[in-house]
């Protein structure tokens, strides 16, 4: 079923976005354990994917509005737990008798979830995108919708760096020294600006594209905030 706008039309690729979306969130999870050199920057595998979060974020708050993609942050938050509830709960089942002892130190090698790590990328996460929206939202009607680059960029940075900011200082505080922490903070961030500046020009196309077939180009000049009003 297609969603609905206020007025009542059909919303085509809403559904494909949110999905889109919601996918990349949980396919970023699954990778990030292991670490990857990206042009001298040490980073979790989710940094090759999980820019791509933020970007579908921009393009749901921009065409469709912050409610809308307000709905979509919470559906990616509860679809990720279940992800980890379905892996975690299959990891401690008991294992067949013909399971070698090898697969399963394999399996909680690379699908086992540190509680602290999961911690930290939720609220991470919530931080992140939530921040990211909202900033995205209030750039929209303040620049009349004009210089969507600096929609986009902006709010990436301001998202991405909290998102860094928070995993990196919850799931590492203590752990690794200071100096580690903060390398590591700036290295996801710049990164994930730098992902949202070189795709720019395609998010122009399919912004560009989704309000002309859509009908709609949402300014939220009197919407609620509040990332628990989950009704549009």
């Amino acid at each position: 079923m297609m969603e609905q706008d206020r007025r009542g039309s059909a919303l085509q690729y809403f559904s494909l976005i949110s999905s889109l979306f919601v996918t990349t969130l949980i396919i970023s999870n699954i990778v990030a354990v292991k670490m990857v050199n990206l042009w001298g920057f040490y980073v979790p595998a989710a940094m090759v994917l999980f820019p791509l979060a933020y970007i579908f974020g921009d393009i749901l708050t921009e065409v469709y509005g912050f409610a809308r993609a307000r709905q979509v942050i919470w559906l990616g938050f509860f679809c990720n737990l279940l992800a980890v509830l379905a892996i975690t709960l299959s990891g401690v089942l008991p294992a067949a008798p013909f399971w070698p002892p090898e697969h399963q130190k394999a399996w909680d090698a690379i699908l086992g979830f540190s509680p602290r790590l999961l911690v930290a990328s939720f609220i991470a996460y919530l931080c992140g995108e939530f921040i990211n929206s909202f900033v995205l939202a209030k750039l929209k009607v303040q620049t009349r919708g004009r210089f969507l680059w600096l929609r986009t960029i902006g709010s990436t940075l301001v998202g991405g760096g909290m998102d860094s900011l928070v995993f990196i200082t919850v799931a590492f505080y203590g752990i690794l020294p200071s100096k580690a922490i903060q390398e590591a903070i700036l290295s996801q961030w710049f990164l994930k600006v730098a992902y949202e500046i070189v795709i720019t020009p395609l998010t122009y196309r399919i912004v560009r594209f989704l309000k002309q077939v859509e009908g709609i180009d949402a300014f939220d000049t009197e919407t609620n905030f509040s990332p628990f009003k989950l009704n549009v």
